[in-house]
């Protein structure tokens, strides 16, 4: 079994910057590729950015990318996601996930393909 914790949401201003942090444990061997989704109030939950575990490549999703950006800490079980010209349209519950397969596009953009899942943090971005 694999447990994901995120960290460092909050509240911060329009124009400022998180740090979003995902902490893997238990069987991370058998994890794949770890993603960050958000879901905004009233919204389906939308991927973000996915990065293999063990080559940290990385993909982006196009509305974000060049905003945001994911990188695996080598060695180590952290996933962060770094959020850059925050928006109050940002505002979400972003949400860690974890797949013990290889996956590519389209499924990458699939949260049902995920096995594994943080509780996920809160993000709020004030105008």
């Amino acid at each position: 079994h694999v447990r994901l914790v995120e960290s460092w949401g909050g509240l911060v201003q329009a124009g400022g910057s998180l740090r979003l942090t995902c902490e893997a444990s238990g069987l991370t061997g058998a994890i794949s590729c770890v993603a960050w989704f958000r879901q905004p109030p009233g919204k389906e939950r939308s991927f973000l950015a996915g990065v293999n575990w063990s080559g940290g490549r990385a993909h982006l999703s196009d509305s974000v990318k060049d905003q945001f950006t994911i990188s695996k800490s080598n060695p180590g079980n952290t996933v962060n996601l770094q959020m850059n010209s925050l928006k109050p349209e940002n505002t979400a519950v972003y949400y860690c996930a974890a797949v013990g397969i290889h996956i590519s596009s389209p499924l990458r953009l699939v949260p049902e393909i995920y096995d594994y899942w943080g509780q996920g943090t809160q993000v709020a971005v004030s105008s």
